[in-house]
């Protein structure tokens, strides 16, 4: 895979919030925390957009009364089978 370098901009406070983060260990590098929070960012709005079309799906073709009572049994059944 290719990179691209860029340019960003942070206020100070944020950039010593990541320096400690990467000092900490939690990332290797400025940059890869900085790749690690726009793929978190990515990802989250991937869901979303996932999110919106099943909502949509279920305001177009809503379900039944009997998919509601499935839904409901297989829920009760997954949680029987539990380990609490």
């Amino acid at each position: 895979m290719t990179t691209e370098q860029i340019a960003v901009r942070l206020p100070g406070e944020l950039l010593a919030q990541l320096d400690e983060l990467v000092a900490r260990g939690v990332f290797e590098s400025r940059a890869s925390a900085v790749r690690a929070g726009i793929e978190a960012i990515t990802a989250a709005d991937r869901r979303r957009v996932i999110d919106r079309a099943l909502l949509d799906g279920y305001r177009r073709i809503p379900p039944t009364q009997a998919d509601e009572v499935a839904a409901v049994a297989s829920l009760r059944e997954a949680i029987a089978e539990e380990p609490w």
